[in-house]
């Protein structure tokens, strides 16, 4: 299985300048309530919504040529038909736009139900099938992945529940581990390297291989977290542009 990705040449390019930056933020936050918008009306529209998805990956993708990104995707060649539970770091926001553009699948986001409430946003993630957590109702939370699951649609959730303010990667919670572990789904780590700050640069996207559930139980929720996390952190400290790990 493959994504189309952007060439990447491994060479580190100087930092931007703040008013880059700047305008990179403007384009990510015009582009995504622009971009979103109108996929919700194709969405409504057209009757097929493999139309609706590839458009919206599309729109990821010119969204990072647009501020200057390379996005460059490693590992893909362990994966299967699914579904899986793709378990990613969290850097920024521009995390969702990698995933969402060159992780290969029709996939869904599993987001704070908070996000949910945002008028534009809201509207997107509700109309795209995303997946809201309730940190106080897990078992909806499971009842819905189960729903994707069925359906053999693929889930993203962040493990550590929200973005790192410094890029360094926070604990992780046990909530997405107890999911995998309950649908019988491979977990999958995905490490996002380069996406702390939305700038010109290099991204990558490093597909682990799969960790199968099958024969775990709750009590194993703990052990499938840490071993998740320390194969994320392990990749985080190499080099970009290395084979994946395994």
């Amino acid at each position: 299985m493959s994504a189309p990705a952007e060439s990447y040449s491994g060479v580190l390019t100087p930092a931007p300048g703040r008013a880059r930056i700047f305008v990179n933020r403007l384009i990510f936050r015009g582009m995504l309530f622009s971009m979103g918008a109108i996929a919700v009306a194709m969405y409504r529209l057209i009757p097929n919504k493999n139309v609706t998805w590839a458009f919206a990956k599309l729109s990821a993708r010119n969204l990072a040529r647009l501020c200057g990104v390379k996005v460059r995707v490693r590992g893909v060649e362990h994966l299967g038909a699914g579904p899986y539970m793709f378990t990613p770091n969290h850097q920024s926001n521009f995390d969702i736009a990698a995933l969402l553009g060159y992780l290969p699948g029709t996939n869904r986001f599993a987001a704070k139900k908070e996000m949910f409430g945002e008028p534009v946003l809201g509207m997107v993630l509700r109309t795209l099938g995303m997946i809201p957590i309730d940190r106080d109702n897990p078992l909806e939370a499971i009842q819905l992945l189960n729903q994707l699951n069925d359906d053999a649609y693929s889930t993203i959730i962040f493990p550590e529940g929200t973005r790192s303010r410094d890029g360094q990667l926070l604990p992780f919670k046990k909530g997405p581990f107890v999911a995998a572990i309950h649908l019988g789904v491979p977990v999958v780590p995905v490490v996002c390297k380069g996406t702390h700050a939305i700038m010109p640069g290099a991204v990558e996207i490093v597909v682990l291989p799969p960790i199968t559930t099958k024969g775990l139980d709750y009590e194993q929720r703990g052990w499938l977290r840490d071993t998740v996390r320390q194969q994320i952190a392990a990749e985080l400290a190499a080099p970009m542009g290395r084979p994946a790990i395994g």
